[in-house]
């Protein structure tokens, strides 16, 4: 199970810290590793991180 109080990195655009229950989707990226697709609250934007 997924700790949900678990950081996931900082949005983009305005630097709010987003954690495990902003993700909307994770995907592998081309080098292997692994995207997510997170909501902002901040923006109310989708914005990408890589982890």
């Amino acid at each position: 199970m997924t700790d949900e109080s678990t950081t996931i990195g900082r949005c983009p655009d305005c630097e709010m810290e987003l954690y495990e229950y902003h993700v909307l989707i994770e995907f592998e990226t081309e080098d292997g590793g692994t995207g997510v697709f997170a909501d902002c609250p901040e923006c109310d934007d989708v914005v990408r991180l890589n982890r």
